[in-house]
């Protein structure tokens, strides 16, 4: 057990080193080609900090074993929002920047909405796939040209955030190649050992690999997400910060669970227990995220306090169901009294906060 939990710990380190490579000169070749800092932020940086649960839903796939790539996902996006975006506010209150208000949040919630319309039949199989394969692809194509037509303001952008723009010879495009290529192999060398050793601790506890997927895989997978938004976070840059959760999130459920489906032999069998919470869970995170936003435009710390008590009661709730707890119902009872009411005051403030931004229009 001990060598399994080596391996464990080696193949996160192997993921994140990967995908801090990877990130570093996609990123840094984006900057150069002109992408604004938000798009590098929602597409860029969220694709390379989603490497690892792309390398890992593949691998976990291609062999048979949909639960691990399916927990993943779920649990990465709730881990994403909930807790990456609650430590971050808590640490640094977040800027929300309009375009994830109007766009990007309603966005999530619809594409999470989609993934649960197909797996209400309990399969996500090949043409799923392909469904949300064409989605990503389409969201990758409108972020970029949106940037793109907006040249004066990404200019103002690098002013602000990257102080100058990063530089476009031949030397600095070889060198970022090359961290991408490195990002890569070390993505398929670590997402092998992370695999292999998740599903032997699983077997040792005696829980299924769903749980491990959803808890252990997940929060280890979404590490780089972490580090990425909490340093953006103190360094002032709002919009990497959350435009990369946000980011993360459509990329985990068109990309990592398109491609999924795509790969896995018979199709990602759905559980009913995913069906009549975890999903559910994932929907709800991606609805909180609108009321949240818009509430003076920014995440406060005591709305980052919610969204981490959320997660925790989330973890606390999985694990009682997964030891079959005596204190389950009890446990339901009070999510299902703290949740509405927390989420009903959330949704009146940000109503107030409607209210207050008409006012101060009708006064200019």
């Amino acid at each position: 057990m001990t060598n399994t939990i080596l391996l464990f710990i080696a193949g996160l380190v192997i993921l994140i080193l990967g995908a801090e490579l990877l990130v570093r000169g996609a990123s840094r070749l984006a900057a150069a080609f002109g992408v604004s800092p938000l798009v590098i932020g929602l597409t860029i940086v969220a694709i390379g900090t989603a490497s690892p649960e792309i390398a890992v839903s593949i691998q976990a796939a291609a062999n048979g074993q949909g639960d691990l790539t399916l927990g993943n996902v779920l649990g990465s996006n709730i881990f994403n929002i909930l807790f990456i975006l609650g430590v971050t506010s808590i640490v640094a209150p977040i800027v929300i920047a309009e375009q994830l208000i109007r766009k990007d949040a309603p966005l999530l919630l619809g594409i999470s909405l989609l993934a649960f319309v197909l797996a209400f039949d309990g399969n996500l199989g090949a043409f799923d796939g392909i469904i949300l394969l064409l989605l990503v692809a389409m969201y990758v194509f409108f972020a970029l040209k949106q940037s793109r037509s907006e040249s004066e303001a990404v200019q103002k952008e690098y002013a602000e955030e990257y102080k100058q723009k990063e530089s476009r010879t031949q030397k600095s495009i070889i060198i970022n190649s090359a961290f991408i290529l490195a990002g890569l192999g070390l993505l398929i060398l670590g997402s092998n050992l992370l695999v292999d050793s998740a599903v032997r601790i699983a077997k040792a506890l005696g829980v299924s690999e769903l749980v491990i997927g959803l808890t252990i895989v997940a929060i280890g997978t979404s590490l780089p997400e972490v580090a990425t938004s909490v340093i953006a976070a103190l360094k002032g840059e709002s919009d990497i910060a959350v435009g990369n959760a946000v980011g993360s999130n459509i990329f985990n459920l068109l990309g990592v669970l398109g491609i999924g489906a795509l790969v896995s032999p018979n199709g990602i069998f759905v559980d009913p227990q995913v069906l009549q919470f975890d999903l559910p869970v994932m929907v709800f995170v991606a609805l909180v995220t609108l009321p949240v936003f818009y509430i003076d435009s920014r995440i406060s710390r005591l709305e980052g306090g919610l969204l981490f008590s959320y997660y925790v009661i989330y973890v606390i709730y999985i694990i009682m169901r997964a030891g079959g707890s005596a204190s389950l119902t009890s446990m339901q009872l009070f999510i299902t009294f703290f949740v509405p009411t927390t989420f009903i005051a959330i949704v009146i403030a940000a109503m107030r906060s409607l209210k207050t931004k008409r006012q101060d229009k009708s006064i200019r």
